[in-house]
């Protein structure tokens, strides 16, 4: 059983990779991704735009109007693929996390925006690249969705017993997730996890029967892995 715990409406979109891969999975959204406040960034102070997610292009609002055309950074192809339907021009798309874009910057692209979430990792710019950052998201966290403890619980006896995995899109989600099954009595043991990331996977501590990492920040390497920790678990793995 695969638990899809990230935000609307991405998780729709992984429930409906999950299933066309033959997966089994529900959908338990543990944030809500709200838009926030901000000022927008004159377009003649940067050079190019470094994005983390395909949030900051669902939630920038109409601001992001005056970046069309702009260079791109993307962490990955999900968030290129929303950077180019917003009208602007992708110069690089990550496999790595947004510290690896910074060694691959075009001549030229020293004065960078990052719009981002409220929470998101700590970057460290090379020499003479400045960063202006503008949070445009918000991640808030939802009451304990409603069947989720249920789902938890260890499954019953039976001839192959079923493998609970949760999926781990973000550090925030990874924190929230271990706090439910403390605060729930849920024994970390008998629950895996595939995160989109080793920072990610961080974030989620240590007891569980097994944490994973995919192989690249994107869905379908989170997916691929919870189908082989799926098969693994089937034979004792």
């Amino acid at each position: 059983m695969i638990l899809i715990l990230r935000p609307e409406p991405g998780a729709a979109s992984t429930l409906a990779a999950a299933q066309a891969g033959g997966l089994k999975a529900l959908v338990f959204p543990l944030f809500a991704v709200r838009p926030t406040l901000w000022q927008p960034v004159a377009r003649n102070d940067i050079d190019a735009l470094l994005l983390g997610s395909a949030n900051a292009l669902r939630h920038g609002g109409t601001a992001l109007a005056g970046y069309r055309g702009l260079p791109a950074y993307c962490v990955g192809e999900t968030t290129a693929a929303a950077a180019r339907a917003a009208g602007m021009e992708v110069a690089a798309t990550g496999h790595g996390g947004l510290q690896n874009l910074l060694g691959v910057l075009q001549p030229g692209h020293s004065r960078l925006l990052r719009l981002a979430g409220r929470e998101r990792t700590m970057l460290d710019p090379p020499a003479r690249v400045t960063i202006t950052t503008r949070e445009v998201y918000a991640s808030e966290a939802l009451p304990v969705p409603a069947g989720l403890i249920e789902a938890l619980r260890a499954p019953a006896p039976q001839p192959v017993p079923a493998a609970v995995i949760a999926l781990l899109h973000s550090g925030e989600a990874a924190a929230r997730f271990a706090q439910i099954c403390d605060e729930a009595a849920i024994a970390r043991g008998s629950i895996r996890l595939a995160a989109i990331g080793p920072r990610v996977a961080a974030h989620a501590g240590a007891g569980w029967a097994a944490v994973r990492s995919a192989r690249r920040p994107d869905d379908a390497a989170l997916l691929a892995l919870a189908q082989q920790m799926c098969q693994e678990a089937a034979y004792g793995h």
